[in-house]
């Protein structure tokens, strides 16, 4: 304990002198993210200061071993750093794709060349990933995936089209499944990886009902990708690509720890005698923080379990699903705070409709990362075994 107190205090100190203020501040929106990346445009040199600082320490990824760049944080040690952040309302110096789903998986899938080489780029923000996994006829039924890849010695030769690929115009690298093997159904399919601005390579957004463009069709032609980029054995991707979804799952079904409902209500609507004048809307405001910190202890206590080499598999359809229901209801009650104010579609006062495109934007929280349907079958199946 008194290791820990220790290493709390030179944290401490550490952060106060090294988070700028700017970065101490809540986030107003997505633009507020730093994905990192090549085509990354910071949006102030307090941005940038923040993840160069906390990368040099590997503290974007405080648990990753050392020798690839990361913190080598025990689960401890990252719990405290983690609650000091919050303490100062620090903001996540690095989000990525790379961080939430292809790491996990090169740490445990790839080989020693190629988590020295993708590894420490994933660290220090340099490559931003997109994830190509659904088509347009394989999206719950992903193993039905036909992007083909014919064999040419020392490469493949890719041909097919993924779509709902999120950030795919933004993205420098994609780790993608493809069909290896036409004979059979998940035993044909490899995990490769590649440059976006691979020959053959392009995109095309798909606009939402929020009026954003967060999800890309994209498209092979004839791509040329090297074989030392596959990961693990070829015709054995179906075995990552089932590893890599756990992380995704509980990554969206984690969706951080955002400004309490309570202080957006009280700065938006005020107070009578220290309360919200509005008897239904505190109710609901207080049930919801409630279901939020049980749910965030659920999580951690998954974390836990997941550090110490327990298998999550179909724990992260639960964290998913109702990680996914907490986070829209989150919003409709961020709607009620701002009444009419919450219908403003463009403009300075609402933050270009921040709060309408964010309500629109959480409906495709329930179809992502495998739709709640399919997640509510894996529950009743594998966690509580109930017949089909």
């Amino acid at each position: 304990m008194s290791d820990l107190e220790a290493f709390r205090t030179e944290t401490r100190a550490w952060l106060e002198e090294n988070c700028p203020q700017s970065m101490r501040t809540p986030m107003k929106g997505e633009a507020d993210f730093c994905w990192g990346g090549r085509k990354f445009k910071f949006q102030s040199e307090d941005q940038k200061k923040w993840l160069e600082r906390m990368a040099t320490r590997g503290w974007t990824v405080p648990t990753w071993p050392k020798e690839y760049g990361g913190g080598g944080l025990s689960k401890d040690e990252a719990k405290i750093l983690a609650t000091e952040m919050k303490r100062i309302g620090a903001r996540p110096p690095l989000v990525s794709f790379g961080i939430w789903m292809l790491g996990p998986a090169l740490l445990k899938f790839g080989t020693e060349e190629q988590k020295k080489e993708f590894i420490p780029p994933i660290v220090r923000g340099e490559i931003r990933w997109c994830q190509g996994y659904s088509e347009p006829n394989a999206g719950s039924d992903l193993a039905a995936l036909a992007t083909k890849a014919v064999d040419h010695g020392d490469h493949y030769i890719i041909n097919g089209q993924k779509i709902w690929t999120s950030y795919a115009d933004k993205a420098d690298w994609i780790f993608c499944l493809i069909r290896t093997d036409a004979t059979v159904k998940h035993d044909g399919i490899s995990f490769v990886l590649f440059d976006m601005e691979t020959p053959g390579v392009s995109t095309k957004p798909i606009k939402l009902i929020s009026g954003y463009s967060p999800f890309c069709e994209t498209f092979f032609d004839d791509a040329k990708v090297l074989k030392k980029n596959l990961i693990g054995e070829e015709n054995k991707g179906w075995t990552i690509a089932k590893y890599l979804l756990t992380h995704e799952r509980s990554n969206i079904g984690d969706m951080g720890t955002p400004t309490p409902l309570n202080m957006l209500a009280k700065d938006k609507l005020g107070t009578k005698d220290g309360e919200l004048p509005d008897t239904m809307l505190r109710h609901q405001i207080a049930e919801h923080e409630i279901d939020a910190a049980c749910f965030l202890f659920t999580l951690e206590r998954a974390k836990d379990a997941a550090k110490a080499g327990g298998d999550q598999g179909a724990f992260s359809s639960l964290l998913k699903g109702y990680g996914t229901e907490l986070n829209k209801d989150r919003h409709e009650l961020i709607v009620k705070v701002n009444g009419s104010d919450a219908f403003e579609w463009e403009g300075q006062f609402s933050n270009n409709g921040e709060v309408a495109r964010s309500w629109l934007r959480t409906k495709g929280n329930s179809i992502e990362g495998g739709t709640t349907e399919v997640q509510l079958n894996i529950i009743s199946k594998r966690i509580l075994g109930l017949p089909s």
